[in-house]
């Protein structure tokens, strides 16, 4: 955190890297080495051999390092082969119909299949919904908050908000059983029937016929230039990391609504007013409406409307999902629309202002979804995952050093940032990693093209580059939803 003049300024995240040359990771850098090695082993038993053995082995470490859009062009290959094995089984679509005859039951598509919804009392005679993970146990849980606007608060204020912010993540990695915290700012245009509801019920039928058609002009034309606007913070726990290790799911969730209960009181400090737990009918509600935007306004009214709306069945986890569904390598085709979905590629090089993300939060003609995810880093590990960045950041000086060759000004940057890093946290700051994830959604898919071009210029404004998630277009729809879904921790499982 800097400040210039008296606007202050944000800025030291840097990506992780290993310890890995030519932009590769650990284990690619010594593939690579480990193949020239063998080049030179063959050459010195037999030039004939050579031959046959260099240009597998060269064509192998070209597509290592060779580079497209800052991916390599051997995992683009890899991703592609992926790509076609599930297209050829009919992994990319989903039908309702099928599911259900097959199953029994409805079950939503791609990485939400194993999720349930759950309903629990907070303790004070409300209840709020839960999503279980069915597979790793884990429990998430949303809270509804509204911002305040840093353009409307004193400047002082703004700042002494981010500062809370960044000491509510960092006390994060003291708190065992959360696993990431997910903050996601859903904007759409208005469907007018908040409008419309409203002036209904106030307008008086004895009222003059002019006045009448006044107001139902206003109605019909207000939504084009209203939006709906609804900010949450998803918070997703690891019940088996409890100290209190419970040992049945009501206990799990017991334990959960108690630390969930401490973590909510202190973001009133951070510039949101918590506006209490999402129900369990309002998550059902926020995933229809995210694969359906032709019924926002008719899931807004059964909301507004309140009641039991889960056990009427008139809104739960079995009708939260499309009809069907289908994955294409570049956009998420589902119920009434279309989704394009990114994950940003690098966060802002130079130093930000608070309200660097505003154009990108801010709303279009189009449904969108920005979401940050922040995985804190415990506190008993952060201080030895700092150590392994600067070492890996050292050993790239080194061997600049050795090799006589002169260290790029990026590296120079950062290795600088790493050490910034672990002094920081040795001064008692928290470690944590950030994700940003976009979508953006068309109910007509000749208008995608300009609201994919209205996000990605509205990106390039905030500083942040977005890349299109080729490929795993449901899995990047997927993260933007209240349900706990963390793709590097799904990514790290199928490794292992």
């Amino acid at each position: 955190m800097n400040t210039q003049g008296q606007l202050r300024t944000y800025g030291g995240w840097r990506r992780s890297r290993g310890v890995g040359l030519f932009g590769l990771g650990t284990a690619a850098t010594f593939a690579v080495l480990g193949a020239f090695l063998i080049l030179l082993l063959v050459a010195a038993v037999s030039m004939k051999a050579l031959l046959y053995v260099a240009p597998p082995v060269l064509l192998a470490g070209g597509a290592s390092l060779a580079r497209i859009g800052g991916v390599p062009l051997a995992q683009l290959g890899v991703q592609r082969l992926r790509w076609w094995w599930g297209t050829s089984r009919g992994h990319t679509s989903y039908r309702a119909e099928v599911v259900l005859r097959h199953a029994g039951v409805v079950q939503l598509p791609g990485l939400l299949t194993p999720t349930e919804l759950l309903e629990a009392e907070d303790g004070f005679g409300g209840h709020y919904g839960i999503v279980r993970d069915r597979h790793t146990g884990y429990l998430t849980a949303t809270l509804r908050v509204v911002p305040a606007s840093t353009w409307l608060a004193d400047r002082d204020d703004a700042d002494t908000w981010v500062a809370n912010w960044g000491a509510w993540l960092a006390s994060l990695g003291y708190v065992p059983t959360l696993r990431w915290v997910t903050v996601t700012i859903d904007t759409a245009p208005e469907p007018g029937s908040t409008l419309a509801d409203t002036v209904a019920a106030a307008l008086d039928p004895a009222a003059p016929q002019a006045a009448q058609q006044i107001m139902a002009q206003l109605v019909a034309t207000a939504p084009a230039a209203a939006a709906d606007v609804d900010t949450r913070v998803s918070l997703t726990f690891d019940p088996a990391a409890s100290p209190a290790a419970p040992k049945t799911l009501q206990e799990a969730v017991a334990e959960t609504g108690r630390t969930l209960q401490g973590l909510e009181s202190q973001l009133g400090c951070c510039g949101v007013t918590v506006n209490g737990r999402a129900r369990a009918a309002d998550i059902a509600g926020i995933c229809r409406t995210a694969f359906d935007p032709a019924v926002r306004g008719d899931i807004n009214r059964l909301l507004a409307a309140g009641g039991d709306l889960q056990a009427d069945r008139r809104l739960n986890w079995a009708t939260a999902g499309p009809s069907g569904a289908e994955e294409l390598w570049d956009r998420y085709r589902h119920g009434s629309g279309v989704s394009v979905s990114w994950s940003w590629r690098e966060a802002p090089r130079q130093n930000v202002h608070a309200d660097v993300l505003a154009r990108l939060t801010a709303p279009t003609a189009w449904p969108k979804r920005v979401t940050l995810q922040y995985r804190p880093l415990p506190a008993s590990t952060a201080t030895r995952a700092l150590e392994n960045e600067v070492r890996a950041a050292e050993f790239r000086q080194e061997y600049f050093r050795r090799t006589r060759r002169d260290a790029t000004a990026r590296d120079s940057h950062d290795h600088a940032r790493a050490r910034q890093a672990a002094s920081e946290e040795a001064q008692g700051a928290g470690v944590t990693l950030v994700a940003l994830y976009v979508t953006a959604t068309a109910q007509q898919e000749e208008q995608l093209p300009r609201a994919i071009a209205a996000v990605e210029s509205a990106a390039d404004s905030s500083k942040v580059q977005l890349q299109r998630m080729y490929g795993s277009q449901a899995a990047g729809f997927a993260a933007t939803l209240p349900c706990g879904v963390c793709l590097p921790e799904l990514a790290r499982r199928m490794r292992h």
